[in-house]
């Protein structure tokens, strides 16, 4: 098993995140982005859209973080990462979409304008940035985790651009129970933290 990706995304972090969790042997393959290698033909095979990560499992080939992330639940077997009934599907579901739509908008967006240069506007995607930390604020208070009893794939795909937004100058001193569950992630058998830049807050 390969994964494509960069220290430095947020997105390939959440693949490399639950590979390591669920202790799944696997080779890296850093994509020197910096150097264009994601818009080469070898790397636009494997993803037309040129973005990190990319899992070959054996020539099956997942592009996209939360695909790779459903893929090595089901491929595992892992039912309490990523629930067989319903209800419990949608649920996860509802945080993958989220993590794809306001995390990408708001702390993932704030985080680029920083660390890689983005032509965002700051001001924008840091009020986008607290409006979805303060929803994710009051769904956490008083509960351990996004869905359920136990850590889900929902958790994994929210982590990393959260929990590095300082480093686009979005400030979590406001937000308890956010810093709370990052802990929690933390504290997994298996975690690997996401490289840190001292951009932002982080400076």
């Amino acid at each position: 098993m390969k994964l494509y990706h960069h220290p430095l995304s947020g997105h390939a972090h959440r693949a490399r995140l639950f590979i390591s969790l669920l202790g799944l042997p696997h080779d890296l393959i850093e994509v020197d982005l910096a150097a264009g290698a994601h818009r080469t033909p070898d790397f636009l095979a494997l993803n037309p859209f040129g973005q990190v990560p990319v899992l070959d499992d054996g020539g099956i080939i997942i592009p996209d973080s939360n695909a790779i992330l459903v893929y090595l639940a089901k491929k595992a077997g892992r039912t309490e990462w990523l629930p067989d009934d319903p209800q419990g599907a949608a649920a996860v579901q509802r945080w993958l979409s989220v993590a794809a739509g306001e995390v990408a908008y708001g702390p993932a967006a704030a985080r680029l304008i920083t660390v890689f240069g983005a032509a965002y506007d700051a001001d924008e995607v840091i009020a986008r940035a607290h409006s979805f930390l303060g929803k994710l604020e009051t769904h956490l208070t008083g509960r351990r985790w996004l869905v359920g009893e136990g850590p889900t794939v929902a958790d994994i795909a929210i982590y990393s651009y959260v929990a590095r937004a300082p480093e686009g100058n979005v400030d979590l001193s406001a937000y308890t129970a956010v810093n709370e569950f990052l802990r929690r992630i933390e504290g997994l058998p298996g975690f690997v933290p996401f490289a840190q830049t001292r951009a932002g807050l982080a400076a």
